[in-house]
């Protein structure tokens, strides 16, 4: 099987570009080479693939089983790929996002059916414009799509709300004894997905001629609340957690930068049935908890100095949100 990835070396795709070589796949990245994360067993296509007429010509002398891209975030790439790849793909897969469902939710448990809505986010509505022109496609000309909708997935990233991703700013403060921000009263319900069992689901659609037209979600089954993913980070950290609660409109008043991801999504509960990918993947389950796999993550970020990244900015902006809110509620 011909595969080409898109993207292909980040937090989500590098699992699965892995994976997918330990198959068999023949696999491909296009990318602009400016990654250093390795696939070993993978050819590379070095291109901006937001630049049509030079992605046209790198791609020209191929045609695929199956395209992922793993970088499409507005109508605008995703009308790139028809041109690109209408005729030249059995099978063409976008990343969307399980942010996109209706903000806030009339059900505590999402399924594909859920509507999606969110007023909150122009990221999430750009995945849903996104999503209807694909439908478009496939509806009038048969381009055959597959959507897949990740929630929150992590490897080399701290999956906490603020302080955290890329940052080892709020492992520091936590080491540090200082004061770490859960948004509300942190009993909102959360799903955490490890990048590598992710991948498990994944890969199982690449090729699978029942997931054409279909969208489908991958998450974990694993559900905790805020404050119980926090509690096992500081654990993960060696250190015990010390928490203010702030309500998120609060900290959107003081960082407005905050609002969009917490309003348009974290705030919200987050319980995923994954009956569908199941169904499609028999036997796929995650195998990897959160409270094995932060370890490993933490593990990376201190096994190089240089991936330690403590931004004073985002110690400052929880500081202000901190010394405003204590001073009104002392």
């Amino acid at each position: 099987m011909k595969v080409l990835y898109i993207g292909g070396t980040g937090n989500i795709s590098s699992a699965s570009s892995r994976l997918a070589i330990q198959q068999g796949v023949d696999l491909y990245l296009l990318n602009r080479g400016n990654t250093d994360v390795e696939i070993p067993g993978a050819k590379t296509i070095t291109c901006n693939i937001y630049n049509v007429d030079a992605a046209r010509e790198a791609l020209k002398d191929h045609s695929w089983d199956v395209v992922v891209n793993w970088i499409a975030f507005t109508p605008e790439h995703v009308e790139n790929d028809i041109k690109l790849f209408s005729g030249k793909t059995k099978q063409y897969i976008f990343i969307s996002s399980a942010s996109i469902y209706q903000k806030p939710p009339t059900s505590y448990l999402i399924t594909e059916s859920t509507p999606l809505a969110n007023p909150f986010w122009q990221y999430s509505r750009d995945k849903i414009a996104c999503e209807e022109l694909l439908n478009k496609e496939y509806r009038e000309n048969g381009f055959p799509i597959t959507i897949v909708r990740p929630s929150h997935t992590y490897d080399k990233v701290i999956p906490i709300a603020i302080g955290g991703w890329t940052e080892y700013t709020a492992i520091d403060r936590l080491k540090k004894g200082k004061k770490l921000i859960i948004h509300g009263d942190g009993t909102s319900l959360w799903t955490l997905t490890h990048s590598s069992d992710f991948a498990l689901g994944f890969n199982g659609l690449l090729g699978h001629p029942l997931s054409i037209g279909h969208a489908i979600q991958i998450t974990s089954d694993e559900v905790f609340t805020w404050n119980q993913i926090h509690e096992i980070v500081a654990e993960a950290a060696g250190t015990e957690l010390n928490a203010v609660h702030i309500p998120t409109d609060f900290i959107s008043k003081i960082a407005p930068g905050e609002k969009d991801g917490l309003w348009g999504d974290k705030s919200h509960s987050a319980v995923f049935d994954n009956t569908k990918i199941k169904r499609l993947v028999p036997g796929f389950t995650c195998r990897i908890p959160f409270k094995e796999g932060i370890k490993k993550t933490l593990a990376w970020f201190e096994s190089d100095p240089k991936r330690s990244i403590i931004n004073e900015n985002t110690n400052q902006m929880m500081d202000r949100i901190i010394e405003a809110y204590e001073r009104r509620h002392p």
